[in-house]
């Protein structure tokens, strides 16, 4: 079988569903099982394929056709112009996280600049912010926390691929207590999470790569999606500095509620910022 009748196939079978392109998703899945770039495949079309590689897309395509995610079948997705490794069992990263990302190195850059800033990451997943933070912003150590065994692997992988290892620990606990045994507290200049904010009842209504495929506990924030702000907004206050960041990924509907949970522990210069499509994505604030 050569290129153009195993993409045509590939078509064929994801046939049309929301949130997927069956031509571009075939000649990902091929270019990823031949190792080569996707121009090859669009300038290669009557070239054989070996039948072990047919097998191999065929089964990609079967999995791909009922949700099961592309980063997973890919073992990557890129953030913030970095590759990180991914797989089953962590939450694979999102363009909306780049939002929070990016606040944060522009923050950095022209408020402190080169001044060394401690910096704490709670439900680290992949590793995707700490290590992009630390990757751009050459002044921060990070220290990251993670309850789950399958993200910490996974973090330490990017890691060690990133070549951050000097300035990125992990560590395993739930939340703060995680780095508790670190005396860290008061010594903190921001602290940044993209924790699970799905409301329960609204876990059923997600695409399916995402309700049937990623981990129920990165995405379930409990019956109104605030509970781990909940959390880690009042034991924040024993660990940032004073004037320290807390900055969080939120729900689009969420931003006034956690504007208000700030506000009732302490925080000051509090801003909700908004993604490309206009709804709210981050909140921002500073210990008074």
């Amino acid at each position: 079988m050569v290129i153009n009748e195993l993409l045509q196939l590939g078509v064929e079978k994801l046939g049309e569903r929301e949130y997927l392109d069956p031509l571009l998703e075939s000649i990902i899945i091929l270019s990823y099982l031949q190792n080569v770039d996707k121009s090859y495949i669009y300038t290669h079309g009557d070239k054989e394929i070996p039948e072990e590689i047919v097998d191999k897309f065929l089964n990609f395509i079967e999995k791909r056709k009922k949700g099961y995610p592309l980063s997973y079948i890919l073992k990557e997705k890129e953030f913030y112009g970095l590759d990180f490794y991914i797989e089953e069992g962590v939450l694979v990263p999102r363009p909306d996280t780049e939002i929070l990302v990016e606040w944060i190195i522009n923050k950095v850059n022209n408020e402190f600049k080169d001044k060394p800033l401690n910096v704490v990451e709670l439900g680290t997943g992949s590793g995707c912010i700490p290590l992009t933070l630390a990757y751009y912003l050459k002044n921060i150590k990070v220290f990251a926390v993670d309850i789950d065994e399958v993200a910490l692997k996974v973090a330490n992988i990017n890691r060690d691929n990133l070549n951050l290892n000097d300035r990125v620990s992990f560590y395993k606990g739930d939340l703060f207590n995680g780095i508790s045994s670190l005396q860290l507290e008061g010594k903190i200049d921001i602290i940044v999470s993209n924790p699970p904010y799905i409301p329960t009842n609204a876990i059923p209504e997600l695409q399916i790569e995402v309700r049937e495929y990623e981990p129920k506990k990165a995405l379930d924030g409990g019956e109104e999606g605030l509970l781990f702000y909940k959390k880690i907004v009042p034991e924040s206050k024993k660990y940032l500095k004073s004037g320290g960041i807390l900055a969080f990924e939120i729900g689009y509907d969420q931003g006034m509620k956690v504007k208000k949970l700030l506000e009732k522990n302490g925080f000051k210069d509090i801003s909700i910022i908004k993604d490309f499509q206009g709804l709210d994505r981050v909140v921002v604030g500073r210990l008074g």
